[in-house]
């Protein structure tokens, strides 16, 4: 599979996304769009991976949505609505990918750019990362799911205060808010994001995923209904080999695969 505006493989288990047009910050245009859905269909329906790295080439992440192409030629109102309804269909499946998605934000991260990596279920981000929701300053509203994302993430207040004002949120204000998970070098972004996403290879990515899944209807259902949804899952992860094995290994006294701790997250900046 050939891509026009991003590198996509998969790697020792680890899927890279990285966003290739440097030269325009990798402002996200239709070719960009359309690999970007092509890569989580893939994910989706080849599999072979156990986490996705998200990051951007030549030291931006994703300057947003790509100005030049929208300003050529109106299109009907209609025209506009469809659009970005096509966009939400590949962002809901990146959105719902079970399995841990690491962006790693290198440079600035502007309106389309910045909800792309509130996608991700980390974001690592470097000292020179920036974030804005920059729709206010072109007259434009949020698209791409941050209308949903910034509030869960940062509270109704602050969500309308980084909204309304168009203003760049630097890194360590990204940091304290919770956006931002760990602050890490900037030599080398992808292999950083690749680094973090490894500790997964031995996580049980049937339960991440199902977890994740429930995780992302938690503020809209109530607790009978996740209730319901958790018993689902549970039962489900009863019954499978990873679960089965980890027991085993417990009885017997043996090392668990998977232990957060033991991965090292001395060896990143914070």
């Amino acid at each position: 599979m050939t891509f026009k505006a991003v590198r996509f493989g998969i790697e020792d288990e680890i899927a890279r996304l990285v966003l290739n047009r440097p030269e325009q910050r990798n402002a996200l245009d239709l070719d960009m769009r359309d690999d970007i859905e092509r890569a989580v269909r893939e994910l989706r329906t080849r599999g072979g991976a156990k986490a996705l790295v998200i990051t951007g080439a030549g030291g931006a992440f994703c300057a947003g949505g790509d100005l030049r192409a929208l300003s050529e030629g109106r299109r009907p109102t209609t025209a506009n609505r469809e659009r970005i309804r096509r966009l939400h269909v590949w962002f809901s499946e990146l959105l719902d990918l079970e399995m841990p998605v690491i962006a790693v934000v290198d440079g600035p991260a502007f309106g389309a750019g910045f909800n792309l990596a509130l996608a991700a279920d980390f974001i690592l981000a470097t000292p020179r990362a920036q974030m804005c929701a920059v729709f206010v300053r072109i007259g434009l509203v949020p698209d791409l799911g941050g209308l949903q994302l910034l509030p869960r993430i940062v509270g109704l207040q602050r969500a309308k205060e980084i909204i309304f004002s168009g203003r760049v949120v630097g890194v360590q204000e990204a940091l304290s808010l919770g956006i931002v998970h760990q602050i890490v070098p900037q030599d080398d972004p992808l292999a950083t994001g690749v680094a973090f996403a490894q500790r997964f290879r031995t996580a049980p990515t049937e339960a991440i995923g199902m977890a994740k899944t429930i995780l992302n209807q938690s503020f809209n259902l109530d607790r009978h209904a996740l209730a319901e949804m958790e018993s689902y899952a549970q039962a489900v992860a009863l019954e499978t080999p990873y679960h089965h094995a980890a027991v085993a290994e417990f009885l017997s006294k043996k090392p668990l695969g998977f232990v957060w701790e033991r991965f090292g997250d001395n060896a990143m900046e914070k």
